[in-house]
């Protein structure tokens, strides 16, 4: 985590790729920026998680001064998967390139009715029969239904009453993909 240039800001992100000494005690740190997903081209997106980072090609030298604290940068996979997200963890899952614009890779898997990218910071179901994930409110239940759910059939593989049900699983298997982490 780099100072930031305002006060009251957030740290910039960066990947320190190399420590260099001048031998008059000045320390510099190549690094490689992170951009918010606010400070790319098309901005902030619904799919964006509040903790999603792009890796940029973008490289600096920098003071050591102003590094202020260590963070961990995990692929957007292990994110999913931590049990305790901290206020030190971010995820990255595209590449950027700020003079161009162009995000890597230009598309990523779908979910839902609405099909959307997953945001880790959204509840979301799984459907028992097609393994296919939903927004409770894509598929008209509120998120204290769907924590009430034990087996969720979609609208493709059943009726809005099959739905809506609260069924006995056939195995037990929550179905529920929540911030952060399945559980």
């Amino acid at each position: 985590m780099m100072r930031p240039s305002e006060i009251n800001s957030a740290p910039y992100i960066a990947r320190v790729d190399k420590i260099e000494s001048d031998g008059r005690n000045n320390v510099k740190v190549r690094v490689r920026w992170y951009y918010r997903p606010e400070e790319s081209a098309g901005g902030r997106r619904q799919f964006h998680g509040a903790k999603e980072l792009f890796l940029s090609d973008h490289h600096d030298i920098q003071s050591a001064d102003t590094i202020e604290g260590k963070c961990n940068v995990h692929t957007f996979k292990n994110y999913t998967r931590l049990e305790n997200v901290g206020p030190e963890d971010y995820y990255c899952r595209f590449e950027y390139k700020p003079t161009t614009g162009a995000f890597m890779p230009d598309r990523v898997a779908v979910y839902c009715k609405c099909e959307m990218p997953y945001n880790p910071d959204d509840l979301m179901i799984q459907c028992d029969e097609c393994k296919d994930w939903y927004h409770p409110a894509c598929v008209d239940l509120t998120i204290e239904q769907v924590k009430q759910l034990d087996y969720f059939i979609c609208y493709q593989h059943g009726s809005d009453e099959d739905v809506k049900k609260l069924r006995k699983p056939p195995f037990s298997n929550d179905k529920v993909l929540s911030k952060r982490q399945r559980k």
